[in-house]
């Protein structure tokens, strides 16, 4: 089956989220189609059996090239079984509000896209120090403390469960073989 994964990154953790998808997909026996939305225009998603995008969260947003993807795409992922992977630093947290409030995002984000994915995952990034100025290091940090999490400015934190994402892509896998069985 082909799986069209498409992805929107700000500091690289959704990227890898997204090859960790597809390097499973493949491991499954399927034809993923991996694809950056910033340079995804030729892309066709009807030529595809299925779909998974993902996007990260920042500063209460998704990225606009995403968007833009899921406007431009979206009867084309409403007519297929799609997921929806949405990568925060939320998702990481302990606090139940914190985690209400991402999600609540995520479906404010996709209600106004117009899809209605068939599954959705929260899934935990990563806090990159090496990538950030001194302000958004000093921001991250206070971040990183409020979670709980270290905030130790010489190491990147990666905090994304990567069993939590094979099971969502094996369940998401489960639930195409009983679409199929049952038509």
């Amino acid at each position: 089956m082909r799986v069209l994964i498409c992805y929107a990154t700000t500091e690289g953790q959704t990227r890898k989220v997204a090859e960790f998808v597809a390097d499973l997909l493949k491991e499954a026996g399927h034809e993923p189609a991996l694809f950056d939305a910033t340079v995804a225009d030729e892309v066709e998603p009807g030529r595809f059996e299925a779909a998974i995008l993902t996007g990260s969260v920042h500063i209460g947003r998704y990225q606009s090239a995403l968007v833009h993807r899921i406007h431009q795409w979206r009867d084309a992922l409403n007519a297929m079984p799609s997921a929806f992977i949405s990568v925060s630093m939320a998702a990481a947290s302990d606090d139940p509000h914190a985690r209400a409030e991402v999600d609540e995002l995520c479906q404010k984000m996709l209600q106004a896209a117009g899809w209605t994915p068939t599954m959705t995952l929260h899934a935990a990034g990563a806090i990159r120090f090496s990538q950030y100025d001194f302000f958004k290091r000093l921001a991250m940090r206070l971040i990183a403390r409020q979670m709980g999490r270290d905030d130790d400015p010489h190491v990147d934190h990666e905090y994304t469960d990567w069993d939590s994402v094979r099971r969502f892509v094996e369940s998401f896998l489960a639930s195409l073989r009983g679409s199929r069985a049952s038509d």
